[in-house]
């Protein structure tokens, strides 16, 4: 996979689908590495007539790494927020947003399709609001506004949130136990993956990049960057707003509001969806994507 300087920041990215096709930047959540967009989900995009984009946030991945920015201090983090100064982080939100954005400019394209996942559905929302040049239409999947008086995850979601993973390169077995049943903890009950399914992407994973320390620094930039409530309301691009009834991490009252206060926004509830693109609901999942685009 290739690398590409973009705002200043070398990304890894990968591209699927006809160079002439509509192009359509996916963008991954919260310590993902682009990988965590299922290639057979991929594949159906670009059969779709898109060309997709895909790459790694800075810090996680093969991205580049902040290492001289250390680990988070969130106590730091929190007091700078309630005293309203600025909290000290490595980046925000909005610096992730400009990479995004970026590595659009540094592959030639004028503009794109924007579709985010969790995390990357907040920086999607950034992207569509702040480089509305950059954007076509923007599809949010299971993120949020995070507004303070939206629900929090469940007790067990936010438990396999923070809790630190073993490292693979010293047990791989127990890395990959803790894996599967994080994500049996916050993906789709209606929709269960097999424990080969899971265990397989657990091993990609880790065989691919380990590096808890940018996922610790992009969750103080999620902590750091506040809520978009007010932000999101200026986009004017198409948007279209999926998320599970069932989701844990995420629950679905921050895909409402997030629905809610986009202008023109189609919200579409899947029962038994939780918080990962299950097969079942790749084609369910793409047709919104492709309606939404046929909305430009």
């Amino acid at each position: 996979m290739p690398r590409i300087q973009a705002n200043g920041i070398e990304l890894e990215y990968v591209i699927d689908g006809a160079p002439d096709a509509r192009p359509l930047l996916a963008i991954m959540g919260l310590g993902a590495q682009l990988i965590r967009w299922p290639q057979a989900f991929v594949d159906k995009l670009a059969a779709r007539g898109f060309r997709v984009i895909r790459f790694d946030n800075r810090d996680i991945g093969l991205s580049e790494k902040i290492a001289a920015a250390g680990q988070p201090d969130f106590p730091a983090i929190m007091a700078a927020r309630a005293a309203g100064q600025a909290p000290p982080v490595a980046y925000t939100l909005d610096d992730m947003a400009a990479d995004a954005a970026g590595l659009l400019d540094a592959l030639g394209i004028d503009k794109a399709h924007i579709v985010g996942a969790s995390m990357g559905g907040m920086i999607a929302q950034l992207v569509a609001a702040d480089h509305p040049d950059k954007t076509l239409s923007l599809t949010s999947i299971f993120s949020t506004t995070g507004h303070p008086d939206l629900p929090p995850a469940t007790p067990a979601a936010m438990a396999r949130l923070t809790q630190p993973s073993p490292d693979p390169a010293t047990d791989l077995e127990a890395y990959v136990a803790h894996s599967i049943t994080g994500s049996r903890v916050i993906g789709s009950p209606g929709y269960p993956a097999s424990d080969e399914a899971l265990r397989a992407e657990a091993i990609a994973t880790a065989q691919r990049s380990y590096y808890p320390a940018g996922f610790a620094r992009q969750y103080a930039a999620i902590v750091a960057s506040g809520h978009r409530r007010e932000r999101v309301r200026k986009i004017t691009a198409p948007t279209t707003v999926i998320h599970g009834i069932d989701d844990p991490l995420v629950p679905v009252e921050g895909g409402r509001d997030t629905a809610a206060n986009i202008p023109g926004a189609i919200l579409i509830e899947i029962p038994g969806m939780g918080h990962d693109i299950p097969a079942a609901l790749h084609d369910r999942i793409i047709d919104a994507i492709a309606a939404n685009a046929a909305r430009i």
